[in-house]
């Protein structure tokens, strides 16, 4: 741990910059105008150096896209080259905790901090948590952050792969609960998914196990083209395993060189195939455990490792073991 001397902030939109237009709340430019100003008002203004970069286009974040993951990874990277030694994203919170994860695998072996944050309430309205967010935020990079990405919010400081929002109005939004730790750690990151190399869009899904489901609708997400699925299953990686046709339409799936992963809709679950018969054969199937990860975390890897070109076979490899906290 180091303190950063040289800090960009990226800012992406969100409600942390936003103003009020005539349809609402929308992201708004000129931010570093506005942080500046604020912090020569403050007696204590953190003190390290910062340069502010704003992406185009300015987003909500329940506008963000995979395209825009990609454009913040470049943004970062670019930066690092030119000798920036911190990256601050400042971020929307509707899917802030989906992004940290996704930089998490996009930026693997990235040799400087990346943290991000955001707001519940527009910087400079009432009672707004803003700059309690950034100025936190910022004094991280003070004291020292470790390499990799992380997420700030409300005083917390929460690892980029184990974080979710469970709060759509309190100011601490943000949490990471308790869930089960199991994987091996990768002994190194192969080249292919290091920060250096490009990635690629990647067709991803997530469905949730329901009383219900049927294969029918399984089956017309999967021939959407989807080369990665996320089930969200029950407890501890169950499902409707009498169900033979909802079976074979995941064995098809698998076959046809779909990536299938599961993980528990509980927030504090994890998937144990081995606890009952219907996990097993949920297993023989095709599915592919993702132990305690968060369904941000585990749709983040899928994006990371088939983003980078893997097939499915190294990519179930890979999702096995731990890059970096996700899973251990």
């Amino acid at each position: 741990m180091r303190a950063v001397k040289n800090l960009l902030v990226l800012y992406t939109g969100g409600t942390i910059g936003m103003l009020e237009t005539a349809e609402g709340l929308a992201p708004a430019g000129g931010f570093e105008a506005r942080m500046r100003e604020h912090f020569a008002q403050l007696t204590a203004a953190p003190q390290v150096h910062w340069t502010l970069q704003e992406l185009n286009p300015l987003l909500d974040s329940a506008n963000m896209q995979q395209h825009n993951w990609l454009a913040m990874r470049d943004a970062i990277v670019t930066a690092v080259d030119a000798g920036h030694d911190g990256v601050l994203v400042l971020h929307g919170t509707d899917s802030l905790a989906y992004s940290a994860a996704a930089l998490s695998f996009l930026l693997l072996g990235l040799p400087v901090p990346v943290l991000l944050t955001g707001s519940m309430l527009p910087a400079g309205a009432p009672g707004s948590d803003a700059w309690d967010n950034l100025c936190g935020a910022l004094r991280q990079f003070e004291q020292g952050l470790e390499d990799g990405v992380q997420l700030y919010f409300h005083g917390q400081l929460l690892h980029g792969c184990r974080a979710s929002k469970l709060r759509s109005e309190a100011f601490d939004a943000f949490a990471a609960l308790p869930r089960h730790r199991e994987g091996s750690r990768a002994s190194e990151v192969p080249e292919a998914l290091r920060y250096g190399q490009q990635r690629q869009p990647v067709n991803l899904a997530v469905m949730p196990v329901y009383p219900g489901l049927q294969a029918e609708h399984l089956r017309g997400v999967l021939d959407t083209g989807v080369q990665g699925l996320v089930l969200e299953c029950y407890g501890s990686g169950t499902g409707p395993s009498d169900d033979q046709a909802l079976l074979d339409v995941l064995r098809a799936a698998r076959q046809r060189g779909v990536m299938l992963v599961a993980i528990s809709q509980c927030p504090q679950g994890s998937v144990v195939f081995d606890t009952y018969a219907a996990g097993n054969r949920l297993r023989a199937a095709g599915l592919v455990s993702g132990g305690g990860m968060t369904r941000e975390a585990a749709l983040g890897k899928l994006f990371g490792l088939l983003g980078a070109g893997l097939d499915v076979e190294a990519a179930e490899q890979w999702f096995a073991l731990d890059l970096c906290g996700e899973r251990a």
